[in-house]
């Protein structure tokens, strides 16, 4: 009757089951977000699509223009809203 609880026990493979499940969600977490990647990748490849990364995320801009940023109320940080 000793030998019923093994390494092999149901309790040893419900956890391991837990465990494989756990990664599988992240393979395909991962697998997500390598595709965004690629995508973000090829977008920056072609110069249009730099040319609005860098205007998007450091506000760079051509020499003869003006840059106007435009911030809501609601995405100020206030003492209200922190």
């Amino acid at each position: 009757m000793d030998d019923f609880f093994d390494t092999n026990s149901l309790i040893s493979h419900h956890e391991v089951n837990q465990e494989f499940n756990k990664l599988e969600d992240e393979k395909e977490y991962y697998k997500k977000e390598i595709a965004k990647d690629k995508k973000a990748i090829k977008k920056l490849s072609t110069e249009d699509g730099l040319e609005t990364f860098a205007r998007e995320k450091y506000y760079m801009k051509k020499e003869n223009e003006d840059i106007y940023i435009i911030e809501y109320e609601d995405s100020l940080k206030t003492k209200n809203n922190d």
